[in-house]
């Protein structure tokens, strides 16, 4: 898929509110933003038109815009994500991601979050995660399955989300945990497997078969200049503290 779009969102100064299970200590406020400023320069880098939308103060993740939506040729998905503190997010993406998509909205006692759907072509892998329930699962696929996808649930059981262990580096290979590797729901693919002290690093995000990757994980870099794509390393240490990472902070389209 060629992307030519990406939605961001500033991060507030109440960024430090969030949710997270990393304990690394609470983010720079300021920090944060750099950093992220440094992701949307390498967006606008690489092509794509980027629509940022302002901080959200009363929701402190919410410039983790992944989980609000999932974006195809065809229509968005606008989700229910698992932590009821976020769900005022959707309300305030929905209007501009309207604007690129008809948009179809998860229901009742559906949950998800947009870390856990992995993208593959035609294809939909969905984590089954404390964030991703079965119902969710179950509304995506009727929503997307018209159209051509394929969608296939996978069990999560270490990480927050699917995409914080498993993502799709471009060139049919999967970058993933050393818990993930040779699953059978993942045959077919070549892997890259995560030395498990840098697993972070599998956040790395593939954009028109360029690479970007967190930056201080020699052992990930060294596997994936295998490829034989460009990359660029960016710096994420804030990011992280808040469970976030490269993936989490745009929609793609």
């Amino acid at each position: 898929m060629h992307f030519t779009h990406a939605i961001t969102r500033l991060p507030a100064d109440t960024v430090a509110g969030g949710l997270t299970t990393a304990d690394i200590g609470a983010p720079d406020p300021a920090l944060t933003r750099a950093q992220f400023r440094d992701y949307v320069d390498i967006l606008l880098s690489l092509g794509l038109t980027v629509s940022t939308l302002p901080a959200q103060p009363d929701y402190p993740d919410a410039h983790f815009v992944e989980d609000t939506a999932v974006l195809m040729p065809e229509l968005a998905v606008l989700t229910q994500p698992g932590a009821p503190s976020r769900r005022g997010e959707v309300r305030s993406i929905a209007p501009l991601v309207s604007r690129f998509r008809h948009a179809v909205w998860m229901d009742g006692d559906a949950r998800m979050d947009g870390g856990d759907v992995l993208m593959i072509d035609k294809r939909f892998f969905v984590g089954l995660t404390s964030r991703t329930n079965e119902a969710g699962v179950s509304q995506f696929a009727a929503a997307v399955e018209k159209f051509g996808y394929v969608v296939t649930a996978v069990e999560v059981s270490a990480g927050l989300h699917l995409k914080s262990i498993v993502n799709y580096v471009g060139r049919n290979t999967l970058i993933l945990s050393e818990d993930r590797a040779d699953d059978p729901v993942f045959r077919g693919y070549q892997q890259i497997v995560l030395a498990r002290d840098e697993e972070y690093a599998g956040n790395t995000l593939w954009i028109n078969d360029t690479l970007i990757t967190p930056s201080g994980y020699p052992d990930t870099l060294r596997k994936l200049k295998t490829l034989g794509l460009p990359i660029i390393e960016t710096d994420t240490s804030e990011i992280r503290k808040m469970d976030g990472g490269l993936t989490c902070m745009s929609l793609r389209f």
